[in-house]
Order: C-alpha cells, then sequence, then structure tokens
C-alpha cells in the first residue's frame, strides 16, 4: 500500500506545482507590469497625466469663491477704448487711481506692473506723490534672463528707485509653470509679490505662520475673483464712492488681443479649468490674487511622501494576490476595480479633506497591471478555445457569424430563423469588357481590390457579407445582429459604396482600362436567415423572396440609368435627412401590387418634380404628368427614368379610351 500512498502523493505534489506555477507565473507578470509602471512614473508623459489628475481634483474642489475681499482692477480691452490711451497707460493716470484707493480706504494696494524705467519728470513725479501718500503700494519685480557665451544669467528688473524711496514695496510677480504652462507651484519666496502684499494688511489679517504649502490651491476659474475694468475706476461715477474700503486692490494686465499687449504675453498663463469647459488663459494678476488668498487663508496643498503611493500599492497588490488564489475571476474582477475606485476616493479625500495631494494614477495603474496579469492565464486559455472555434469555421461564414458562433456554440446547427433584414447585391458594369482586356491574374487582382474597398464599408455600418458571385456581393443588415436601423446602415454602406468606387475606377482608368462602374439594389424584407446547407458542409446565408427582389433591383439599374435602386419598403425605414428620387412604379414577379423604387439623390427640387410627375401619371394626368418629366429633363438632361416615363406616357395618349392600362411596369421586363 505504500506505493499507492507514494503514486498519490506524488499527483498531488504534481497538481500543486502546476498551481502554483500557473499563480507564480500570473504575479511574476503582474509585479513586473507593477514595476513597469512605476519607472513609468518618472516620465514626463506620466507626470503630465498625474498633473491633469490634479486639476480635474483642482476644478472639483474650487469653492468658486474667495474669503479675502479681493478687487482685481483688469486693464483690459474695454480699458483701452473708454480712455482712448495706449499702452503704457500715463503715470499720472495710475497715480490718479491710487489716489482713489488711498481715499476710499483699501486696505492694501498691488501693482502687478514693473515700472522699471523713467517716463517724463512729471508723470514719474506725479506717481512718486501718490505712492508716497499712500504707502505702502506693493510694485512688482520681475526677472530677465541674458545669455552670454559662457552662462546664462538672470537679472533682476526692480521699480524705479524714486518710487522705493516714496515708500513703495517691490514684490517678485514671478510664477513658475510646469511644461504646459499651468501654475500649480505655490510661491513663497520672502521677496514674492503677493507675500510682500499680505504682510501689508493690517494687524489682525497677517500672513500665515508655519511651513508654507507646495501646491497652490485655486478658488475657481477665472473672473473667481471681483474683477473690474480699470477705467472704471479712474473715470468718476462708474463704481460707487466707498467700493474699495477694506479690501485688497490688484491691478494688473489682463488683455488678450490689444497689441499693445503682444510683448506681454507671459503674463498669460494656462488654467487647470481649461481642459474641463473654462477659460483656456488665466491672467497673472488673477494668479497674485490666488496667491494672496492662500497666504491668508492658510490654503495650499502639500504632495504626500513618495513611500506613501507604493506602500498604498503594496497593500492593494497584496490583498489581490491573496483573493486571486482562492476567489472566482468575476469576484477579484469586482475587488480589483474596487481597488481602483477606493484609490480615487482616497486620492480625493486627501486632496479635499486634508490638503494634501496624493497622485492616483501610479496605484491605481499598478493595480489594473497585476489584475490584468493574473487575468491573462485565464484569457489566454479561452482565446485558445475561441481560436479552435475560429479556425474550425472563418473559411465559411463571415467574421461576425464566428463571433456570435463562439459567445453561443448552441447556434452551430442547421436551420435558420425569420427576420426582417435590408439586402444588397452588388455587380460590376463593363467588368467583362474589362476582363477581355487583362491576363486572369490581372483580372483577380482588380477584383481583389474591388473587394478589398468594398467589404470594410459594409463592416461598418454594421453590415455582414454574406458571399462574394464572380464580381457581385451579396450582403444584408440585421443579422446575424440585431440592427433596428437596417435600412438606414444599408443605403448609407451603399452611398459610401459608390464613393469609393469612383476612386478606384479612376485608378483603373489611370492604368489604361477601361472605366468600370458598381450597380446596387437595396430591399427590406423578412427572410430565413441561419445555417443553410448539409451535415458537413453549410454556410450563414438569407433565403426568400426579398432576397430575389434586392438581386432583381441590382439589374434595373441600368434601365433607369441609376447607381443605387432602393425599394418602397426599404425607403420607408429611412430618416428624413436621406434624400430620394422616386424613380417609377413596378410590379414583381408573382406580386398584385406595385412597389415604387426610389435613387437617393441631393437635388430636393428634382426628387420633387419626379414624385408630382409620377403621381400625375398614375392618376392620368397627361399633361401634367408630360410638363413636369419635361422639367425634369431640363433639370437633368438625357435622365434615363424620365425619359423612359415619357415614352411610356406617348403610348397611353394612343390607347383607346376604356382599354385596361396600368402606370406600374414589370420588373422582369426592365
Amino acid at each position: 500500500m505504500w506505493w499507492m500512498r507514494a503514486t498519490a502523493s506524488k499527483v498531488a505534489t504534481h497538481g500543486l506545482h502546476r498551481q502554483l506555477a500557473r499563480h507564480g507565473a500570473s504575479w511574476a507578470v503582474g509585479l513586473l507590469g507593477a514595476l513597469l509602471v512605476w519607472l513609468a512614473g518618472f516620465t514626463l508623459p506620466w507626470q503630465a497625466l498625474e498633473l491633469k489628475v490634479f486639476d480635474l481634483w483642482t476644478v472639483l474642489a474650487a469653492p468658486q469663491r474667495s474669503a479675502v475681499p479681493v478687487v482685481i482692477l483688469a486693464i483690459d480691452e474695454p480699458s483701452f477704448q473708454q480712455l482712448g490711451q495706449n499702452w503704457p497707460f500715463p503715470r499720472s493716470l495710475h497715480a490718479r487711481l491710487i489716489e482713489r484707493l488711498h481715499a476710499e480706504g483699501a486696505a492694501a494696494i498691488g501693482m502687478d506692473v514693473v515700472f522699471a524705467d523713467p517716463s517724463s519728470e512729471a508723470e514719474d513725479a506725479a506717481l512718486q506723490r501718490a505712492i508716497a501718500a499712500a504707502k505702502p503700494v506693493v510694485l512688482a519685480s520681475s526677472r530677465e534672463k541674458v545669455d552670454s557665451n559662457n552662462a546664462t544669467l538672470w537679472t533682476e528688473v526692480r521699480p524705479l528707485q524714486r518710487l522705493l524711496d516714496a515708500g513703495a514695496v517691490a514684490g517678485d510677480a514671478i510664477v513658475e509653470p510646469d511644461d504646459d504652462f499651468v501654475v500649480r507651484r505655490f510661491v513663497d519666496r520672502p521677496d514674492a509679490f503677493a507675500l510682500r502684499l499680505a504682510q501689508q494688511l493690517p494687524a489682525g489679517r497677517a500672513a500665515r505662520s508655519g511651513a508654507p504649502p507646495e501646491l497652490l490651491a485655486y478658488r475657481g476659474a477665472r473672473g473667481t475673483f471681483d474683477t473690474r475694468s480699470y477705467y472704471q475706476a479712474v473715470m468718476p461715477g462708474l463704481l460707487p464712492a466707498g467700493f474699495f474700503k477694506g479690501k485688497v486692490v490688484l491691478i494688473g494686465r489682463s488683455a488678450l488681443t490689444a497689441t499693445e499687449f503682444q510683448r506681454a504675453q507671459a503674463d498669460l498663463f494656462n488654467s487647470p479649468f481649461g481642459a474641463f469647459g473654462g477659460d483656456r488663459l488665466f491672467p497673472g494678476v488673477e494668479l497674485q490674487a490666488t496667491l494672496l488668498d492662500n497666504h491668508l487663508t492658510g490654503a495650499g496643498l502639500r504632495a504626500v511622501a513618495s513611500e506613501w503611493p507604493l506602500a498604498w500599492l503594496a497593500l492593494c497588490v497584496a490583498l489581490l494576490a491573496w483573493a486571486g488564489q482562492r476567489w472566482h475571476p468575476g469576484p477579484v474582477a469586482a475587488l480589483a476595480a474596487a481597488l481602483i475606485g477606493a484609490t480615487a476616493l482616497l486620492s480625493w479625500w486627501l486632496f479635499i479633506g486634508h490638503s494634501l495631494w496624493l497622485a492616483p494614477l501610479l496605484p491605481m495603474s499598478g493595480v489594473a497591471a497585476v489584475y490584468g496579469a493574473n487575468a491573462l492565464v485565464d484569457y489566454v486559455r479561452a482565446r485558445r478555445r475561441a481560436s479552435q472555434t475560429r479556425a474550425m469555421f472563418a473559411q465559411y461564414v463571415p467574421p461576425e457569424v464566428v463571433d456570435r458562433l463562439i459567445a453561443r456554440p448552441e447556434l452551430l446547427r442547421l436551420g435558420g430563423e425569420t427576420r426582417e433584414l435590408t439586402l444588397m447585391f452588388t455587380d460590376l458594369a463593363n467588368f467583362t469588357t474589362l476582363s477581355e482586356q487583362q491576363t486572369a491574374e490581372q483580372t483577380v487582382e482588380v477584383l481583389t481590390a474591388y473587394f478589398n474597398t468594398m467589404t470594410p464599408l459594409i463592416h461598418r455600418t454594421g453590415g455582414t457579407v454574406d458571399k462574394f458571385i464572380g464580381d457581385a456581393v451579396m450582403a444584408f443588415w440585421g443579422a446575424p445582429l440585431d440592427d433596428a436601423q437596417h435600412a438606414e446602415h444599408a443605403l448609407r454602406a451603399a452611398i459610401a459604396m459608390q464613393q469609393a468606387m469612383a476612386r478606384l475606377s479612376a485608378e483603373l482608368q489611370a492604368r489604361g482600362l477601361p472605366a468600370i462602374h458598381m450597380r446596387i439594389g437595396l430591399h427590406s424584407g423578412r427572410v430565413v436567415v441561419g445555417n443553410v446547407g448539409s451535415d458537413t458542409r453549410f454556410s450563414y446565408t438569407a433565403i426568400g423572396d426579398a432576397v430575389n427582389l434586392a438581386a432583381r433591383l441590382e439589374g434595373a439599374n441600368k434601365a433607369f440609368g441609376s447607381l443605387i435602386l432602393l425599394s418602397e419598403a426599404t425607403a420607408s425605414q429611412l430618416p428624413k435627412d436621406l434624400s430620394l428620387r422616386p424613380l417609377d412604379e413596378v410590379i414583381v414577379k408573382g406580386k398584385s401590387e406595385p412597389i415604387r423604387v426610389y435613387t437617393p439623390c441631393d437635388d430636393a427640387e428634382l426628387c420633387s418634380l419626379s414624385g408630382q410627375a409620377l403621381n400625375a401619371f398614375a392618376a392620368r394626368d397627361w399633361d401634367t404628368a408630360s410638363t413636369l418629366l419635361t422639367q425634369v429633363l431640363a433639370r437633368l438632361p438625357g435622365d434615363k427614368a424620365a425619359s423612359r416615363l415619357l415614352e411610356r406616357l406617348a403610348e397611353a395618349r394612343t390607347l383607346p379610351g376604356g382599354a385596361p392600362w396600368s402606370a406600374a411596369v414589370a420588373l422582369d421586363k426592365l
């Protein structure tokens, strides 16, 4: 008995080894995927994606208001128009503005404008006096890059010394945009413009204490802060007296198209709100207002330590690995989705609740990579089974049918079902002449190009290519998959095929071959569709009177001079935007009721004249029908359909009174 126990032990051990090998390979690939995701986190494209998530959180979390009483006076297009001034404005105008703000009791004044170069003595003196009376006023300073042969140097551009001597405070207005020119970094340099402005506020409104944040907390999209045009503050009567009392006033450029600002576009930045429906550009002065708000309210965010996303990812991977060895694929997929969602929620909760930025893409992508690897073995096994089925039947049925058979193997039997389809038959005119001028190999080459051009257009609209019959194509819409718009999709495919055929015919002519044209017949009706044939060889096809009528309509194109001919049954199911021209009424062999046939036509007047002519003809109103058909031929000279109808009208006029007569013509006689 010992050998039986030993054999059983070996079998069990072998099965355990196979299971461990299967899981081990899955998780090894998964961990490799997680490692690749971690390495991708160091690339610029990945970091750009993470920043877009930051932008999304910013848009969703923005309160659309500020607790700080800030007013922005925008130097904008209306100000240029109302003041009749070019840029730069006279400094006496700025002085007048500062005097008003000081007189009304503004809490602080910041001008995001660099006054680095002197103007006239009178203008500079006026601004100097206004600053001295209203001090302190914060004026913007900047930096300029100077490139030399040896190095790149940055030179500070400060306001005029006489303005500083008058009591102005210089504040560095430089911000640091990311590669996509969106400003996300908090600015906390000791000489920063917003910080200097915050330091000028009265006691009780002092700047923040403690460590500064790293990332900017936007209050909202452009225009969130109370923004008025510059001219409204300098022209009397446009803003109420005392409007600026107790408010922090920021003056800066906000024009987007002024010619004078073409060299100052650096003061406009991309906005986090631009990708989500807001204004793309964000003025520098509004950025300074946002920084001021963050300084005074303690807003702003800090990025969590880089170890925390990795720790969270490790926890998720461990949990997923444990579940993958014990649960079925469905619950494991649900767990993976839950972990990805939990990561996004954790990042959002930290963002809005604790002003912390946890970049979620790394752990989310890591979980997805590990789950994908865990599912890989089952996927490969399922694909192997599907490939075996596909290899058996791909040579006999269209790809759509193969997919359906793989999804529902019980359909793999002889027989069919009755369904309403729209059927298409095509045929090439002049193809016999073309084939006589070519070798057999060249003829096959042309046919291959033709079928390769038409088949994707049929598939793109949801159609099934049933078979190729010589140079003809049989296709249908509405099976094997249901399609409530099968008539519309069939006609749109037919129009696209004729457009493609025109290009293909031009290519053949360029090669010295005769032009060929394609005729298409369309009809909608109930048929039996399914697997037809023997037990050893069958094909997926459609059978019924509707199939025969579609084929006959294709041939009837020759009589009407049309390229696409469709039945009334198809036309009745089309949307209004597909304009049709009625051509005639025909009687199908074995049927008593005539049907009207149509062709696509974009000429609304031509469609109307043709319809009226047919109605008059059916009512035996010969004169009206003749007049209308003459108008059709004047609009479309040589039109076969109108010419044939005129001939029949002339014959009808010669019939004796009471003689039997029908407005329809037998389809098999065309």
